[in-house]
């Protein structure tokens, strides 16, 4: 029989600001640790006794970041995921309800049950083109609703009122454009793979670059799976109203 220290193990890590929770399975294990460099040690010294199959983290704006650095750094299989698909999977469980939080276990659980893809940790250059990519969708968003609130109020003052709110975000997507396209082609690497993703019908430029920071395992992607990517992704996306999205 195993010891339990060989046996496939996967991991589920609840952090917030000060700690860490953690949940491991089979063993059902769990102990918490506190988010600073002792900590993470602590963690890692941890968790390399044992065959880890997977370890999950939330995505959860930035508290996860320098927990994610440390594991990768161990060469320790790491997936960061949308808080919302554990959620998603905990509810279907019948394990949660509307108000609860999610645990450690509950995340162990999706890493064992999910399998999502483990994946490297973004280098501080692509992290920053993850930023810039985020902000540009969340300009757009406020552009189509900002839109859609000038096409129906009746005060014609408010109406220019949001009429140069439209022209002072519509300049902010102009720039964050320009600083993505900076980024990308300053990169070698990332300038070959614009240059192959934008050669396959249906990919402009925003697309590739949008790709580029959100999925940088593209690079591994031949022409055939690119063109089927991208039509997935435009069968799934909800660009605001007018807004460049190409």
């Amino acid at each position: 029989m195993d010891e339990p220290h060989r046996v496939p193990t996967c991991v589920g890590i609840d952090v917030s600001d000060d700690r860490l929770d953690v949940h491991l399975l089979p063993s059902e294990e769990s102990f918490a640790v506190t988010r600073d460099g002792k900590g993470l040690e602590t963690l890692v010294e941890h968790l390399t006794r044992f065959d880890i199959t997977l370890i999950v983290l939330e995505a959860t704006g930035g508290f996860e970041t320098m927990v994610a650095a440390a594991l990768a750094a161990a060469n320790l299989p790491l997936a960061v995921v949308n808080p919302r698909q554990i959620r998603d999977f905990a509810r279907a469980l019948g394990k949660l309800a509307k108000t609860d939080a999610i645990d450690a276990r509950v995340i162990a659980l999706f890493a064992e049950r999910i399998r999502p893809e483990a994946r490297p940790v973004a280098s501080p250059q692509a992290q920053k083109l993850g930023e810039l990519v985020a902000r540009r969708r969340q300009v757009i968003e406020m552009i189509g609703m900002e839109t859609n609130r000038q096409r129906r109020v009746a005060d014609k003052r408010l109406a220019k009122k949001i009429g140069r709110h439209l022209t002072f975000l519509e300049k902010e997507l102009t720039e964050i454009d320009t600083d993505i396209k900076t980024d990308v082609r300053a990169s070698p690497v990332w300038r070959e793979d614009e240059d192959l993703m934008t050669s396959v019908p249906g990919i402009g430029p925003v697309t590739a670059r949008t790709l580029i920071a959100e999925l940088p395992e593209l690079g591994t992607l031949d022409r055939r799976k690119l063109a089927a990517l991208s039509a997935w992704r435009r069968s799934t996306a909800t660009p605001a109203s007018g807004a460049a999205t190409g």
